[in-house]
């Protein structure tokens, strides 16, 4: 194997370990499912730190670690939600921003060009506090309950930076298709 491509390969190991998550949710076994979404957090600072330290940045890497993100967080949410650690509503709201996302990116390209990723600080935030509300409620289930207050709270900010950050997406592509019609327009009117 050749070693730029070790960060595809964590990469990937990391989208296998949504399933034993799930199960380990679905089976009560809290204290697996915490240990499984620490290694697969550690295996995504790992990977990124790989391909920036030694450039072993690949496309196919630029395309699999958003992915694998975005399933763990999804499956995360999910066997959350099987146990009723998390409303449905933000399970929707979660994945549905994820998906609106996805398919303005592959509606960009496949009418404009090539997207290149440039996550925002909203979005960063998002990641961020849907990543930690994750741990806090796994952490509640597998070691000790969060009081009702702080994981009320999380939901709360989770669920406010989620629906900022799909706004966000959602204006800030749509300007920038809606530059790139009227500058084509624009350019072909002077012919």
């Amino acid at each position: 194997m050749n070693l730029r491509q070790l960060p595809n390969l964590i990469t990937g190991l990391r989208m296998a370990l949504v399933a034993p998550l799930l199960w380990c949710l679905d089976a009560g076994a809290y204290r697996w499912a915490l240990g499984l979404a620490l290694v697969a957090g550690g295996s995504d600072a790992l990977d990124g730190w790989l391909a920036k330290r030694f450039d072993w940045r690949t496309p196919l890497g630029s395309l699999l670690d958003p992915v694998a993100d975005k399933l763990l967080l999804a499956g995360s949410f999910i066997g959350l939600w099987l146990v009723e650690a998390v409303p449905e509503w933000l399970v929707a709201l979660v994945i549905g921003r994820d998906v609106v996302i996805v398919a303005g990116a592959v509606a960009y390209h496949n009418l404009i060009g090539p997207v290149q990723g440039d996550p925002t600080r909203v979005s960063k935030a998002t990641t961020v506090a849907q990543i930690a509300l994750v741990l806090a409620l796994l952490s509640g289930l597998a070691i000790a309950p969060l009081p009702a207050g702080v994981g009320l709270g999380m939901i709360a900010v989770v669920a406010a930076l989620t629906i900022a950050s799909g706004i966000d997406y959602v204006v800030r592509w749509g300007l920038r298709a809606r530059r790139h019609f009227r500058d084509g327009s624009a350019r072909l009117g002077r012919k």
